[in-house]
């Protein structure tokens, strides 16, 4: 089936119908593991969301390329865009030669969680944060889990109205300590993003992405005046997996990764492993390596389990085994903080201190247990621990 038909068919059959991923949008219970599809339109246009809500805003990343062509400064794709066609990514358009974002300032999502569901386990243990996101991704993962915000049009979706200032406005009424742009793709809504998080900084409040990490480097610098902390979707280290299963290049994210070590900005990496296709051991062991040379021991890795969905549905769950495994290898390879994510009740859930090996952290799930770290470092042995802890 090919995509276009694809996404016609999951429209009708779920994101139209069911309000896309309107997930514990405004309003809605601040309790962790809201199921997103259950609300219902009449449910979220009481709420103030609106299907098909757009507000088509100039982006200064485009350039002209010819008398009505424009081309997008953003991805590392560089769309060329003729007049009236849209990227890829569903949200840049060219309207009468003007490059313009379709997602700035109507979010599909705004929902207050726990920082560890981003996934940040280096950044406020057991704090809450609001999370923000639109529609529209540049990438075209197979196995997206959010597919139904990132792979759809902005028009097809529930959104707000909620510029900056308004967005900024509820994290401080929330008592959030951090806003977190994450879910669907940041880079999408790059535009609204920067607005937001340079009005969240000023109000003391921590600015926190979840990405693939797929842009440019002028971008990614200018954005990371404002972050102060990012997990990237470090998908595979297998160019070719990139190229076939997630629809992009595997060197511009490691390009981000790098940047994101050099500007100072707190990182953490999410690798997921998929059965057959990112599962294999020596792979692992090489993205290990490099993570350790490149970027630092103290970079905290999550190695993720897979669930069946979405263009991967008929492949089988990630066995823990594997995930142990990978875990090992990264610790093998001198990497100090290498999780197991999406396994509740795992070992590989906690921080052990990388002085003593002591548990400094004991996690279940996205709730904090057991605290065992003092400004930042290891109550038993005083060996600091990288993070943000304040």
């Amino acid at each position: 089936m090919s995509e276009k038909k694809l996404s016609t068919c999951l429209s009708r059959r779920k994101f139209i119908k069911a309000g896309a991923f309107s997930v514990c949008t405004l309003g809605l219970s601040k309790t962790t593991g809201c199921t997103p599809n259950r609300v219902k339109p009449l449910e979220q246009a009481a709420r103030g969301a609106q299907i098909g809500l757009v507000t088509p805003v100039p982006s200064p990343w485009f350039k002209q390329t010819g008398a009505s062509e424009v081309q997008c400064q953003l991805c590392p794709r560089e769309c060329i865009l003729a007049k009236g066609e849209r990227s890829p990514c569903r949200v840049r358009e060219n309207r009468g030669g003007v490059g313009y974002t379709l997602s700035y300032g109507n979010p599909a999502l705004l929902q207050e969680d726990a920082v560890e569901r981003k996934p940040f386990y280096h950044v406020l243990p057991g704090s809450r944060v609001l999370s923000v996101s639109t529609a529209g991704c540049n990438l075209s993962c197979h196995f997206c889990e959010v597919w139904d915000i990132a792979l759809v049009k902005p028009e097809e979706v529930h959104n707000y109205e909620m510029p900056p200032e308004k967005v900024v406005a509820h994290a401080q009424a929330s008592g959030v300590r951090a806003l977190s742009y994450a879910f669907g793709e940041p880079v999408a809504f790059y535009e609204y993003m920067e607005s937001t998080a340079a009005l969240a900084k000023e109000a003391g409040l921590l600015n926190l992405a979840h990405t693939a990490g797929y842009i440019q480097p002028k971008p990614l610098k200018k954005l990371c005046r404002t972050l102060d902390a990012v997990n990237i979707d470090l998908k595979s280290f297998d160019a070719n997996f990139y190229r076939n299963v997630v629809g992009g290049e595997l060197a511009p994210v490691l390009e981000s990764l790098k940047i994101l070590r050099d500007e100072g900005v707190h990182l953490e990496i999410t690798n997921i492993v998929i059965p057959t296709l990112s599962d294999d051991l020596g792979m692992i062991a090489k993205m290990c390596r490099w993570i350790a040379d490149e970027l630092g021991s103290d970079v905290p890795l999550h190695f993720a389990r897979f669930y069946p969905l979405f263009r991967l549905s008929t492949l089988p769950q990630t066995p823990v085994s594997t995930l142990e495994q990978a875990r090992e290898t990264g610790l093998q390879a001198g990497l100090k903080y290498v999780y197991i994510a999406k396994v509740i009740g795992h070992e590989g859930e906690n921080t052990f201190c990388p002085g003593c090996e002591q548990k400094v952290i004991k996690r279940i799930g996205f709730v904090i247990a057991e605290m065992n770290l003092k400004s930042g470092a290891c109550k038993n042995c005083g060996t600091a621990v990288s993070g943000l802890w304040q």
